[in-house]
């Protein structure tokens, strides 16, 4: 099966091709912003260095959320009219999900989601230990203390170095976004479906009153 993975939740644009669990093709770009008018140059520039047309895409996975809410919609609304396009299949991966795939065992995915929170979520070899959230600092803290218990530890994602405190002794990930080569493989790995958006907090802008 060959599937285009593709990340535009956080600060990067990143996009992979996966042919089974081979990777033939990837690019990423660190940037805030500007994801809208990178993504579609740099899959076409993916599937080139693939030697692939897009109409041997069978799936497309993308980046779903937490994070920056014209990020996700950018990678959302590119997936799903590329995927309508070519009559391929669609399947959604967490942000934080994707972030956790950089390490093994236990691990802490965790996303700076400002006013002293942090989007967070853990799991041990894959396996969600829990939903993914929105907490306060010291909630998630607390959160990792209880689920660690003390066991070999690698924090993952903008938030990882305000969580590094509370766990001493843990390895510390700060990529800037998601890795498409991982969220290509997620995907892969699951059933297809509808793409829905994971907010889990309002957005920051508000209309006038």
């Amino acid at each position: 099966m060959i599937v285009l993975g593709l990340d535009t939740c956080l600060n990067a644009c990143s996009v992979a091709v996966l042919d089974g669990e081979r990777v033939v093709a990837h690019a990423r770009e660190v940037m805030a912003r500007g994801h809208q008018e990178r993504l579609a140059p740099m899959a076409e520039a993916v599937m080139g260095e693939a030697g692939l047309p897009f109409s041997a895409i069978d799936r497309v996975g993308v980046t779903v959320g937490p994070g920056s809410f014209t990020g996700l919609r950018v990678g959302i609304a590119f997936a799903k009219g590329l995927a309508a396009a070519l009559g391929a299949e669609t399947a959604g991966v967490g942000a934080l999900e994707a972030l956790a795939a950089e390490a093994d065992g236990l691990v802490a995915a965790a996303i700076d989601a400002r006013r002293d929170q942090l989007y967070l979520q853990v799991f041990d070899d894959g396996r969600p230990l829990m939903a993914p959230d929105v907490v306060p600092l010291p909630v998630a803290a607390a959160r990792l203390a209880e689920l660690s218990m003390g066991r070999p530890l690698t924090l993952v994602g903008s938030g990882a170095p305000l969580l590094a405190p509370a766990a001493p002794g843990a390895a510390v990930l700060t990529p800037e976004g998601c890795d498409a080569r991982k969220v290509a493989a997620l995907a892969a790995a699951r059933t297809a479906g509808p793409l829905k958006p994971l907010y889990l907090r309002a957005p920051d802008a508000k209309l006038p009153a």
